[in-house]
């Protein structure tokens, strides 16, 4: 006689679940089982009580979600949150945000910012986020002893930023820290370039090989503007998407950040290399730096997935607000009231986010084998009534304090809105002080 299956470590019974994979579907009366960290039932409601589990936790009024996957951001920036805000991409960059970086940033700033970023995402119901900032060990040592999934991405410049003199200090940091990661079970590392006008033809080539060596994902702004682009033809005499083309850089390890600026080419070029793009909707609109053409890109077969960015260029961490951002924008973009609907946003925010990553085996949709990644939302509001289509409700009618319970890899990490593993008041006290710190200095 086969024997019988341990019971669950836990049980949960939402009022709806929507597990994003397939697409468009919304199961009510379902519930979902985790054993060992994994999504180990999914089925209804009479079949899920007959299962022995450890814990069963009824969710009445909530809709048991993927974890929403931030693919674009600097978390520690959120202690440069509001410190420039309303002005042009470079005059931001070039005339704030570095000077502020190259006086502020080290390995304590990274820390306390990067534990601020996460904890303000897990409130959001974000349960894997793509991190690309300086001192990444710091960053990787924040997300490991969070609990949370993420990405590491590198900073690859050719002039010293802190934490690396030199363009190949660090390459070799990243490839060490590459190392010490391989194994983790939730954290990856990839190479992040900055963007076409701060990394030379030698050391993207450089970025190439040793990306092709380790199978590395490689995260890199691109097409951000107009004036990008722009310069890269008056300089190279060619666009920077081609210019990655002709290096070898485009391909499905590619995270191609921003894509304001797309054309027929560049559209070519991404769907022959399945190269991913991510949108950065809000973050984009503040420093009216372009629209991304989100659904030409999807109707063209190209994986979008969604970022906030920096919370000193969005101001926020919220990916659901941004979700909505961006199903809003691509109809005016696209000039389709169907464009993008609620159900491709949230997949959007999940699924293709994971694929973006490389993560699709992992995270992304609520499947039997893949991590307990999970978010209730709760949409027994007033503001949420009467539900007709939940996801709907989700998208377009609710903000990310519905993000009420969270489990990443089946910890939960978010209780009843309250964080499991970080200290709030000490992060709050913590902000509050390198706020009056900066905030004296800029003045």
């Amino acid at each position: 006689m086969p024997k019988p299956a341990p019971p669950l470590d836990l049980l949960l019974l939402p009022s709806w679940l929507v597990p994003v994979e397939p697409a468009g579907v919304v199961l009510k009366g379902h519930g979902i089982g985790i054993r060992d960290g994994l999504i180990a039932f999914i089925g209804p409601r009479e079949d899920a009580l007959r299962l022995q589990a450890t814990e069963v936790r009824e969710l009445p009024g909530c809709l048991l979600a993927p974890g929403l996957i931030n693919t674009h951001g600097h978390a520690a920036m959120t202690l440069f949150r509001g410190l420039a805000d309303d002005l042009p991409l470079m005059t931001w960059l070039q005339e704030h945000i570095w000077p502020a970086e190259a006086r502020w940033v080290d390995e304590a700033f990274v820390r306390d910012g990067t534990n601020l970023a996460i904890a303000e995402q897990l409130k959001g119901g974000i349960t894997c986020f793509s991190d690309m900032y300086f001192f990444p060990k710091i960053a990787s040592e924040c997300v490991h002893d969070s609990g949370m999934r993420a990405q590491i991405a590198v900073p690859l410049l050719d002039f010293p930023i802190p934490g690396a003199r030199t363009f190949d200090e660090g390459l070799h940091l990243g490839v060490e820290l590459f190392g010490d990661l391989r194994h983790h079970p939730r954290i990856t590392v990839a190479l992040g370039p900055h963007a076409p006008y701060t990394v030379s033809d030698a050391n993207l080539e450089k970025v190439r090989v040793i990306a092709e060596e380790l199978d590395a994902p490689v995260h890199m702004h691109l097409h951000e503007t107009a004036f990008e682009v722009q310069q890269s033809i008056d300089q190279c005499g060619e666009r920077p998407l081609a210019r990655l083309a002709r290096i070898g850089l485009l391909g499905p390890r590619l995270q191609a950040v921003h894509m304001t600026q797309v054309s027929d080419d560049d559209l070519a070029l991404l769907v022959e290399s399945n190269t991913s793009v991510v949108h950065c909707p809000e973050s984009n609109l503040k420093l009216a730096s372009g629209f991304c053409p989100v659904e030409r890109l999807w109707q063209a077969g190209v994986n979008v997935a969604i970022g906030t960015d920096g919370a000193a260029s969005n101001n926020d961490l919220d990916l659901l607000g941004e979700t909505r951002t961006a199903a809003l924008l691509a109809k005016a973009v696209s000039g389709s009231a169907s464009a993008l609907d609620a159900h491709r946003a949230l997949r959007m925010a999940t699924l293709n986010g994971a694929r973006t990553l490389g993560l699709e085996a992992v995270t992304g949709s609520l499947e039997l084998g893949k991590a307990a990644d999970l978010v209730a939302f709760d949409l027994s509001g007033l503001a949420q009534q009467p539900i007709y289509d939940p996801v709907s409700q989700l998208v377009y009618a609710s903000g990310r304090d519905c993000a009420r319970h969270v489990w990443v890899a089946g910890r939960q990490l978010l209780d009843e809105r309250r964080l499991t593993r970080l200290d709030e008041q000490a992060l709050h006290a913590s902000a509050c002080d390198w706020g009056q710190r900066i905030g004296g200095q800029h003045e």
